[in-house]
């Protein structure tokens, strides 16, 4: 009879201890030996920040399993506090270091299976090791910051990083009363997903009160006593009780490395589908491992507790002569931010790019449930797929309910190899309770498919903010819905009116139609294409196009406020003009757009000046639509509560006339001036006007013409005067002088030499981006004349026109401009 095999499985938690488990499972007789540095062997990590907010009330609820637990059930000999400090390959036996005593031991094994995880991130910023500087990544961690958030009761904390973990600390310290700056680098926070599927979570962070600063770093800690000073790359320094970073994790490879084990080229231990290394006899399994991405079949890091888990078990399976694979990872997650949860699988759109992997997207926006049974909540559905096949690359949702369910059944479609025509034939379960005849699953597959099949075509929302001069933009909504905002240039044709407005729409241009969510939009277009018209949907609607804008636009996405079209903040409304109750309460949870909005209206509108009603809706995104709705009104939003995931938004009635929509909101701006710093000027607020959807006029007389003429000299026939004029003027943006300290030049240089150290646009290119946008750029006839400067000089797109036709522009608008 053979001797017992020997197993020793250095690291506990998901990878160790499951293997462990699997391992006596397998054999009663082995040996089996597992060594842990820290105190516990088997313990809920994901669940720390939970237990920090008091949501999980008893810190033992953490224990998955304790050593005491382990021996007693499975006979495992569980060394805890107990470091293994090398692996001696030849004479297959590690190297094992007692924590508190420091004595060395030597244990053998026939097959060794190493969990050794991950460690956080901590960057060489100055301060860093202040004892005000935590991470969260063991109990140890949690029992540090939860102490010192209960003794010290910091009225605010930093958390560093907008990850995992950022985001559940952040909700967790909000949820004690505690007031929140998170700090992430990148523009958005769940770095894992596309940057406008973060939007509703920007959103729901700031609702809450989190102070969130995007596009931010850290650039250094100090303390002073108990209160803690971040300095911010902003220049901003933020003091504070405590800081967590949460910057992510690197894979600890030091032991396997040592013993001269493959490292992957992402970092991690190189394992193959067994999880076996390049020694015969060593696994590796969970955070510390390289994995192969399922979707894209690309090396990568992924640090998630399911796959730690599985991969512990097969490496047990093979440890014993099984032969058990792990089929990559699909990166399939999940995370809760106060009401919302936003989860993923599969690929991302970011992924795809940077593969140059050809694929097609769709966004949906449906309710998790029936919307005629109370309780439902939209969903923000992004589909990835193959535009060839139809083949399911990668999923994105968030919402309030039923977000796991989707991502969950979409998951499986992506590990089975289904396409979009398989969802579609999807049969899932529905009552009203629980989900629709067509459930957002379907949904999806449906509209994916109808692009597959040639029914719909669509646009993204970088061609419908940029349109070409044979595309025009089609606002298929109701005026009550135009009112919350519109997507620049567009013209707005309701879709229960399309049919008697045909002879509006000119044959010979591509249209870029558009709605709320995408699906009126695609019935305009089945409209419109069957009557002779080429037309493209934007896929999500205005309100896809919304999320994208936000990202896209860092003074937006820093506003705290809303802004009148001048840029200065609306007059406050003082406590003593509020009433102390709201005359009629709207309920309108559950309602899909545009019912909220035509509700408020219609409620607006049979209350007085003076009075506030409050609207109840699920939509996260419906606060910015009221804020839109009331501002171009002429109402006022004054607050948005948040209470047991239903948004409150409570709106005060002024004596503007109701109805009287604000149109298209238009700018005109005289460029009387051919300096440099002017010129600046004008087309910076033109192009922040335009990308605030204004329609944008800049009208340019005498020495302002100079801005539109070309660089290169033009021949054209001119008297001698005309000449001399033309050659003692600037020809063009890039030859304009400062107005003061210009010094023969020298001023000029050295303010463009700063901007472009400070990565501001130059005139040119300022002037490329607002025609871009839509400016209009209109040079007077007359003072060409006067100046001799031909049509030809001037760049391309400049229109010409006069007085009349400025007059007409600048009554037309609310802001005219002198420069």
């Amino acid at each position: 009879m053979s001797d017992p095999k020997r197993i020793v499985i250095v690291g506990g938690v998901a990878g160790g201890a499951s293997a462990a488990a699997r391992a006596r499972r397998l054999s009663e007789d082995a040996q089996i030996t597992i060594f842990e540095r820290g105190e516990y062997i088997s313990f809920a990590n994901c669940g720390l920040p939970y237990y920090i907010g008091g949501e999980i009330a008893e810190r033992e609820r953490l224990l998955v399993q304790t050593p005491e637990a382990m021996r007693k059930r499975f006979r495992i000999d569980v060394r805890i506090n107990t470091e293994v400090v090398g692996i001696d390959r030849e004479n297959k036996q590690v190297v094992a270091r007692g924590i508190e005593h420091g004595v060395e031991t030597h244990q053998p094994y026939d097959e060794l299976i190493i969990s050794p995880g991950a460690d956080p991130i901590k960057p060489p910023l100055p301060g860093i090791n202040s004892d005000l500087v935590h991470t969260l990544r063991n109990l140890a961690d949690t029992d540090a910051i939860k102490e010192l958030v209960d003794q010290k009761s910091p009225s605010r904390v930093v958390v560093v990083g907008g990850g995992y973990i950022g985001l559940e600390m952040a909700e967790a310290l909000i949820n004690r009363g505690i007031k929140v700056t998170l700090v992430e680098m990148m523009e958005q926070v769940m770095g894992p997903v596309d940057p406008e599927m973060a939007y509703p979570i920007h959103q729901c962070l700031r609702l809450h009160g989190v102070d969130l600063r995007l596009k931010t770093s850290v650039d250094g800690f100090s303390q002073d006593g108990e209160t803690l000073h971040v300095k911010l790359s902003t220049g901003e320094v933020v003091e504070c009780g405590l800081a967590v970073l949460a910057i992510g994790v690197r894979p600890e490879v030091k032991l396997a490395k040592d013993a001269g084990l493959n490292i992957g080229e992402r970092g991690g231990i190189a394992v193959d589908k067994n999880m076996r290394t390049n020694d015969p006899h060593i696994f590796a399994v969970g955070d510390a491992v390289e994995v192969t991405d399922f979707v894209s079949q690309t090396q990568a890091l992924i640090p998630l507790a399911g796959p730690a888990n599985r991969q512990g078990r097969i490496a047990a399976d093979n440890a014993f002569g099984r032969n058990s694979e792990y089929k990559d990872t699909q990166g399939t997650a999940i995370c809760k931010i106060f009401e919302l949860a936003i989860g993923m699988t599969g690929m991302s759109e970011k992924l795809a790019k940077k593969l140059n992997r050809n694929c097609e997207k769709v966004y949906i926006h449906p309710a998790s449930h029936a919307g005629y049974y109370p309780g439902a909540h939209p969903i923000s559905l992004k589909l990835l797929f193959d535009p060839e096949d139809g083949k399911i690359l990668g999923v994105q949702a968030v919402g309030a309910d039923g977000v796991d369910k989707r991502i969950d059944v979409i998951a499986v479609a992506i590990r089975a190899g289904l396409t979009v025509y398989d969802l579609e034939e999807m049969e899932l379960c529905y009552a009203p309770p629980f989900g629709s005849a067509k459930d957002p699953v379907n949904y999806a597959g449906f509209v994916a498919a109808n692009v597959l099949k040639g029914d719909s075509s669509l646009c993204h929302v970088p061609e419908i903010i940029n349109p070409t001069e044979n595309q025009i933009v089609i606002d298929v909504r109701n005026p009550q819905e135009v009112e919350t905002g519109m997507i620049p240039k567009a013209e707005n044709i309701p879709l229960d009116e399309l049919r008697d407005r045909l002879d509006e729409i000119p044959k010979d241009k591509e249209l870029l139609v558009y709605c709320q969510a995408g699906l009126r939009g695609y019935l305009a277009c089945r409209i419109l294409s069957q009557k002779g018209f080429t037309c493209k949907n934007l896929t999500g609607g205005y309100k896809t196009y919304k999320a994208f804008m936000e990202i896209a636009d860092k003074e937006q996405l820093e506003t705290k406020e809303m802004r009148d079209d001048t840029g200065s903040a609306p007059p406050s409304v003082g406590k003593k003009e509020l009433p102390e109750s709201p005359v009629q309460t709207i309920d309108a949870v559950g309602l899909q757009c545009p019912g909220p909005i035509m509700k408020l209206k219609e409620v607006i509108d049979s209350v007085n000046p003076g009075e506030m009603v409050t609207l109840m809706t699920s939509d996260p995104g419906a606060p910015g639509d009221i804020g839109g709705w009331a501002n171009s009104t002429g109402n006022k939003l004054i607050n948005v509560e948040i209470k047991n995931g239903v948004y409150h938004a409570s709106v005060l009635k002024t004596a503007k006339k109701q109805g009287a929509r604000v149109s298209t909101k238009k700018k005109s701006i005289i460029v009387f001036s051919g300096d440099f710093d002017k010129a600046m000027a004008a087309f910076i607020i033109a192009n922040g006007a335009a990308s605030m959807g204004s329609e944008v006029t800049l009208f340019f007389t005498f020495w302002g013409l100079n801005v539109l003429r070309r660089p290169e000299e033009v021949k054209v026939s001119k008297n001698l005067i005309e000449s001399m004029f033309g050659k003692m003027m600037p020809r063009g943006a890039g030859k304009l002088s400062l107005s003061n300290m210009n010094m023969g030049g020298m001023g000029t240089k050295l303010i463009k030499s700063i901007m472009k150290q400070k990565n501001v646009d130059s005139l040119p290119l300022l002037i490329e981006k607002a025609q871009k946008a839509g400016v209009r750029l209109v040079a007077c006839a007359m003072s060409m004349d006067l100046m001799g400067i031909k049509k030809e000089e001037l760049i391309d797109g400049v229109e010409f026109g006069g007085v009349a036709s400025y007059l007409n522009t600048a009554e037309e608008g609310n802001v005219n401009l002198f420069i």
